[in-house]
C-alpha cells in the first residue's frame, strides 16, 4: 500500500493556502426540501454535487455526514463514494463524519471500510468515538498511520448531553475529556508541523482553558453557525491551540443552496470572519 504524506502535514499546508474553514455536507431532510429537491436518492445526488462543485476547489475540508447517505442504503452509499473521490480530485481534504467506535475486529473493519487506501469509502480522516475506552481505538490508529490519513476523535463535543461522560471524573481526579486529550497528545508527540491525531472539541462551550488543547494535532470545531457559536468566539474557546483549529461551518453555509454561487459567497464569508478571528488574537 502506497503510503501517502501524513494527514496532518497535508492539512495544515490546506489550512495555511485555503484557510481552516470546513464546510458540513450534511444532505438532511429539511435542507434538501429548502433546495427544492425531493427526499430521495435524485435529491440527494443534486445536493452532494452541487456542494462539492461550488466548495471542493476553494476550501480546506469537506465533511460528508455518512448517516444522511445511508439512510438511503447501497445508492445512496455510490453517491457518498462519488463525492468524497471528487471531492478529493478537486483538492479539498474529506473527514468522514461517521463517529465509529467499536472493539477488536469490528473497529478494523470499520477502520478498513475508511482508512484503506483501496476502499471505495477511503477519506482523509475519519470522526471516532473512544468512548469504548481510547485502547479501543487502536486498529484505526494503526492503519491511519499506515496510510497516511487522520482521525478526530469525540473528546469535548458541542451538544449538551456530551458533558454527563466526557466532564466526568475518574478515580483519578482526571476528567474524561481531558484523558482523551492527553492521548492524543501522546500519538502526535514529536509530529511537524503537525500531527494527524485530532480532537473534536465544540467551538460553543465557553472558555476551555481548564483543559489542555495543545495536543500538536487539529482540532475540529463544530458549532458555528446554526448551533450558535461565531468566528469571533473561537479566540475565547481555543486560546493558544487557535492555529490549530478546524472550524466546521455546515447549516451557515448550505442554506444558501442550491444555487453554487451563493454557497461560494457565503463560504467565502465565514473564511474571512475565521481568519480575521485567528490573526487578531
Amino acid at each position: 500500500m502506497t503510503v501517502m504524506e501524513p494527514f496532518g502535514a497535508r492539512l495544515r499546508r490546506a489550512m495555511d493556502e485555503r484557510g481552516p474553514l470546513c464546510v458540513g455536507i450534511d444532505p438532511h431532510a429539511s435542507l434538501l426540501a429548502e433546495w427544492g429537491l425531493n427526499d430521495d436518492v435524485a435529491g440527494l445526488e443534486r445536493f452532494s454535487r452541487t456542494v462539492v462543485e461550488a466548495m471542493a476547489d476553494r476550501v480546506a475540508v469537506l465533511k460528508p455526514q455518512s448517516a444522511f447517505f445511508e439512510r438511503f442504503g447501497s445508492r445512496g452509499v455510490a453517491v457518498l463514494e462519488a463525492s468524497v473521490q471528487e471531492a478529493r480530485a478537486a483538492g479539498a481534504l474529506v473527514v468522514m463524519d461517521a463517529k465509529r467506535g467499536d472493539i477488536g475486529s469490528t473497529m478494523a473493519a470499520y477502520a478498513e471500510s475508511f482508512l484503506h487506501k483501496d476502499a471505495p469509502l477511503f477519506s482523509d480522516a475519519l470522526t471516532v468515538s473512544p468512548y469504548l475506552g481510547y485502547g479501543s481505538l487502536k486498529p484505526a490508529v494503526d492503519l491511519a498511520r499506515e496510510s497516511g490519513a487522520g482521525l478526530f476523535v469525540l473528546a469535548l463535543t458541542s451538544n449538551p448531553e456530551g458533558g454527563e461522560v466526557q466532564h466526568a471524573v475518574r478515580g483519578d481526579g482526571r476528567r474524561v475529556g481531558a484523558t482523551m486529550l492527553a492521548h492524543l497528545a501522546a500519538e502526535n508527540a514529536g509530529e511537524q508541523p503537525l500531527g494527524s491525531f485530532g480532537a473534536v472539541v465544540g467551538a460553543t462551550l465557553g472558555d476551555l482553558s481548564s483543559y489542555d488543547l495543545g495536543i500538536n494535532g487539529p482540532l475540529l470545531a463544530p458549532g458555528i453557525g446554526a448551533q450558535g457559536a461565531t468566528p469571533a468566539d473561537l479566540p475565547g474557546v481555543f486560546g493558544a491551540a487557535l492555529r490549530n483549529v478546524v472550524p466546521n461551518v455546515s447549516r451557515g453555509v448550505l442554506r444558501h443552496g442550491p444555487d453554487a454561487a451563493a454557497l461560494r459567497t457565503a463560504a467565502d464569508r465565514f473564511a474571512a470572519e475565521i481568519r480575521t478571528a485567528v490573526t487578531a488574537s
